[in-house]
């Protein structure tokens, strides 16, 4: 009796935890909607992205994963004021880059260049994969340091090198979200963008072995603030964003 009570109990702690971890993922999209439309759409996105990793980031290091609502809300809020200006200046040259390879694509596609446009397409192929892996590791990284963005870039790139493990979770990852959007729409309406950027920063957290985000590094919980690193490549205690200095310019 008292063991079928002890396995119902650790069901129930299960169960619960399952719960709770959707529930974050749910709120986490709400706030990257109203807070991209509180930025008129175009100022609002890019910080929404980087709030929303930098809350996993605190969800995911926490020895509390209890949150709740206020509690995620206000950690995304906060991070969303601070990265007002480094977040667009980071992510808009991440679409200039993706603007660039797509018209690349296109003329690619749309003329027959022999043998030569086959050479192309293949390049073409191994930058789309390239950056993808830079679109998700740089804001990881961002997430995790207070640093400038070109020292992020750098890092993301050594890491996507450096950890192979990590990147092909990453790209796994990234099929696996595009294959679960087209078969079940409804994934996109209830969790949209926050799905991919959790799964990204647990592949990270289990994989990347980042300096301070990583599945051996916790932290207790403290009001609803995220936890930064501000050095470089230092294993040191991770602290609050909303006490830690400005990110430094690009």
């Amino acid at each position: 009796m008292n063991r079928d009570l002890t396995a119902f109990g650790a069901f129930a702690r299960g169960y619960e935890k399952v719960c709770r971890a959707i529930l974050l993922v749910f709120v986490i999209n709400v706030a990257i909607v109203a807070h991209t439309l509180l930025g008129v759409v175009m100022a609002g996105f890019f910080p929404s992205i980087a709030a929303g990793f930098s809350t996993y980031r605190s969800w995911l290091l926490d020895s509390d994963r209890e949150w709740s609502v206020k509690q995620t809300w206000m950690c995304f809020h906060r991070v969303w004021k601070q990265e007002l200006i480094s977040a667009n200046q980071m992510g808009w040259a991440l679409a200039a880059g993706w603007a660039l390879i797509g018209y690349s694509m296109f003329l690619v596609l749309s003329n027959d260049m022999g043998p030569l446009g086959y050479a192309s397409s293949g390049l073409l192929l191994l930058a789309v994969v390239i950056l993808s892996l830079f679109s998700l590791m740089v804001w990881a990284v961002r997430a995790n340091f207070v640093e400038s963005n070109r020292w992020a870039a750098h890092v993301a790139m050594v890491m996507i090198i450096a950890r192979p493990a990590c990147s092909l979770l990453l790209i796994a990852v990234a099929i696996l979200a595009v294959l679960a959007t087209f078969t079940w729409p409804g994934i996109l309406a209830a969790f949209g963008l926050s799905l991919p950027i959790g799964l990204t920063q647990a592949c990270v957290w289990a994989a990347a072995r980042l300096p301070g985000m990583s599945r051996h590094t916790t932290t207790v919980s403290q009001q609803t603030q995220p936890a930064a690193l501000s050095t470089r490549g230092v294993d040191q205690q991770a602290h609050s964003a909303a006490t830690s200095p400005e990110r430094r310019g690009n």
